[in-house]
């Protein structure tokens, strides 16, 4: 039996590569102190680049920041830019890591994407990034 080749080969190619905003940061004045941030999100957006379908998930990300901690309002335009952006559940949640972890540098950070219900299957990408 042959494979049937993928109609998904290509879509996510530079995905890596995207321009995005920038996170910003200002300096932790506790950094000798070990505590948790927990950030929450219900609103975000981003495209199926298959189908173009818009996709919906709740983000939370703890974070032990060290010597920066993320500017909250830069943050929410970043997550948003991703509303016009074909990407798999997969690659959002692992790109929303890199580029947090790039901006703030944290002792220690976990992201949890649930993605609401598609075609009856629900996605819950979960990634932890430890210094």
């Amino acid at each position: 039996m042959r494979k049937k080749k993928s109609s998904y080969r290509g879509l996510q190619e530079n995905i890596r590569k995207s321009k995005l905003p920038g996170i910003e940061t200002w300096e932790n004045k506790y950094k000798d102190k070990n505590y948790t941030v927990h950030l929450e999100t219900s609103e975000f957006t981003c495209i199926c680049p298959k189908t173009g379908l818009g996709d919906f998930a709740t983000l939370y990300l703890d974070y032990i920041p060290d010597k920066l901690c993320v500017e909250l309002k830069s943050f929410k335009l970043y997550l948003h830019s991703f509303r016009d952006l074909g990407i798999f559940h997969e690659h959002a949640a692992n790109r929303i890591l890199d580029d947090f972890v790039h901006a703030s540098k944290p002792r220690w950070a976990r992201l949890r994407a649930e993605f609401n219900l598609r075609g009856g299957i629900k996605t819950t990408v979960e990634r932890e990034y430890t210094r």
